[in-house]
């Protein structure tokens, strides 16, 4: 499935009120000042919680985390300690920003989220992968050296998504991004995203 922000909005006013929605999640989200979806919220949560893959276009500032990373929070087990999201982000500010949005929606059900990206030690990285996420938000280096130490298993992930795909492969993480879908299962749902 395609979205982009600038296709009409379909059913709009209900996808906050989705069943598969519990009330806990709608509550962060009004606490988050947020009661109407945004056009490419409304294209993606519910194509993305039927379990398509998708590929989703909007402009900066238009809501994109929130469209992937609420299906991704309904979409994990909080009883199961292994990672079942990957996030793939181009830099650590942006993967810092996503892991914030999604923290916060996270914790409505339990579940734990760990942001991993360079320019520091890999020993608190490593020591929050042993703690058993379900979520885990990186740039592509840092996951895959995570990867090839061992220290990261994508072998149940259910959802990997690569947000700013667009900037991603300008950057020429496209070989990152390869090697990484090496490591997951076959069967999983894809999500890109992109401005």
């Amino acid at each position: 499935m395609i979205a982009t922000a600038t296709s009409a909005p379909t059913d709009t006013a209900n996808v906050f009120a989705d069943p598969r929605i519990p009330q806990a999640l709608r509550r962060s989200l009004t606490l988050m000042d947020i009661t109407e979806p945004t056009p490419i919220q409304a294209q993606t949560i519910s194509a993305l919680l039927d379990g398509n893959d998708l590929i989703g276009q909007a402009r900066t500032g238009s809501g994109k985390t929130l469209a992937f990373g609420l299906p991704l929070v309904l979409k994990c087990d909080p009883t199961v300690r292994s990672v079942q999201a990957l996030v793939l982000a181009p830099t650590r500010e942006l993967a810092n920003q996503v892991g914030d949005v999604i923290d916060r929606l996270a914790a409505t059900r339990g579940l734990k989220l760990t942001v991993l990206y360079g320019g520091h030690s890999l020993f608190g990285e490593r020591t929050a992968l042993i703690a058993g996420p379900q979520i885990v938000v990186g740039t592509p280096g840092r996951t895959l050296d995570h990867l090839r130490q061992g220290n990261l298993i994508l072998s149940g992930l259910r959802l990997f998504v690569l947000d700013e795909a667009d900037q991603m492969l300008d950057r020429g993480f496209a070989p990152d991004v390869e090697r990484i879908l090496a490591f997951t299962p076959s069967k999983r749902q894809t999500v890109l995203f992109s401005a």
